[in-house]
């Protein structure tokens, strides 16, 4: 596995102040970091960050060092400041003055009552990217409301389609709207940075978790407010509603199988010895499988019920079908595709006793993966000396 820290740093010699903490926002920078931006984590002197505060790796505990915390803070530099003193106040709008990006995730409003709104930060530096990330928004009716992760799957329609009927609704089992979130920030500030570029002007981003939460669901929102449809908990189907597609019980473990078109249906067909189906007048064509759907679903289930998982996983892969044995999250780390991936990269971090395992930056550049080279910070570490080059 290639490793680069150095080669792909199309944001250096960019300064962002980064005034968010716990998911969203941090991950948002953290992206920055790994492309190469000078980030400058600013924190309350009494704490720092609230992830700090969990659960920490061996050789850490009791050292402000949480978990959560390393996993998306690497690279940065941490400042301890005062926003309720109008001195701190001071020292970061002088850091301001030489920062490219500002990212806040306060509640609305509260970047206003700090004297720190986008119009505050645009007089010290007209050519800034301003972002600011919420649960909700800027504007809005509900927009000053906290959220969190959960609240936010609540809201959005997710956990009355996870599941089935007599199961929903379900919380998805990450907090996949904060990372997703946070993708969507970091795309949002690295254009805006062209377009600061282009124009010589500042830019104000606004970034939602509830935005963000429906536009991973696009083409159900779209179907809805186009048509009026509205979605079920359709449990392990595949949304094709093919009958040949979804989850198959197995000799071992659930199989998920995706044979919607007929290319993929003859190949299947091939796959499991019944050519013979190809050629039944009930499952020709597409629309005929859908009309006998039940009929076939029985004759299917029977058939991948004589094998594992993993038998059919190999056997339709090799026929060109897309199939997976359902896994665990330890059984995909395990194996050598994630590991040769490299979406994590074993950091060493002072005091730990082992490495630690973080993100990368989630591609690869010129075959490589981008991963930290510098541990998350101590609470303040850099505060001294980021405010007296000053």
């Amino acid at each position: 596995m290639k490793v680069s820290s150095q080669m792909f740093q199309p944001l250096i010699g960019k300064t962002v102040i980064d005034l968010t903490q716990v998911l969203a926002g941090p991950y948002a920078t953290y992206q920055l970091a790994l492309l190469g931006a000078e980030v400058l984590k600013i924190e309350d002197p009494n704490g720092g960050d609230w992830t700090r505060a969990g659960n920490a790796p061996d050789g850490l505990e009791n050292q402000n060092m949480g978990t959560a915390y390393l996993t998306q803070n690497a690279n940065k530099k941490s400042i301890t400041l005062d926003l309720k003193s109008p001195k701190d106040i001071k020292k970061l709008k002088e850091l301001v003055e030489d920062a490219d990006v500002f990212v806040e995730n306060f509640r609305p409003g509260t970047a206003a009552r700090l004297g720190l709104s986008y119009d505050d930060i645009k007089k010290i530096r007209s050519d800034i990217v301003y972002c600011s990330i919420s649960g909700f928004g800027q504007d809005g009716p509900i927009s000053n409301r906290p959220a969190y992760d959960h609240i936010v799957q609540g809201m959005c329609g997710i956990m009355r389609l996870t599941g089935t009927n007599e199961t929903e609704p379900n919380k998805v089992g990450a907090p996949y709207v904060d990372y997703a979130t946070g993708l969507n920030g970091a795309f949002a500030i690295v254009s805006a940075l062209h377009e600061v570029n282009r124009t010589r002007k500042s830019v104000k981003l606004d970034v939602a978790m509830l935005d963000t939460s429906l536009l991973l669901m696009s083409t159900l929102v779209t179907d809805h407010l186009n048509t009026g449809w509205v979605p079920a908990p359709s449990g392990n189907e595949a949304w094709s509603q093919s009958p040949s597609s979804g989850a198959f019980e197995t000799q071992s473990d659930l199989l998920m199988i995706a044979a919607n078109n007929e290319r993929q249906f003859g190949r299947f067909c091939r796959a499991i010895n019944r050519e013979d189906l190809m050629n039944d007048k009930r499952f020709q064509h597409s629309k005929d499988r859908k009309k006998n759907k039940d009929e076939l679903r029985h004759i299917v289930e029977q058939i991948i019920q004589t094998k594992t998982a993993e038998y059919w996983e190999e056997k339709l892969n090799e026929e060109g079908v897309p199939a997976t044995k359902v896994r665990k999250l330890d059984e995909i780390l395990s194996e050598n595709q994630v590991e040769k991936r490299g979406i994590t990269y074993k950091l060493r971090i002072p005091g730990m006793r082992n490495s630690l395992h973080v993100p990368t930056l989630g591609f690869k550049v010129d075959d490589e993966i981008i991963a930290p080279n510098e541990p998350p910070p101590r609470l303040g570490q850099d505060t001294d000396y980021i405010t007296e080059k000053k």
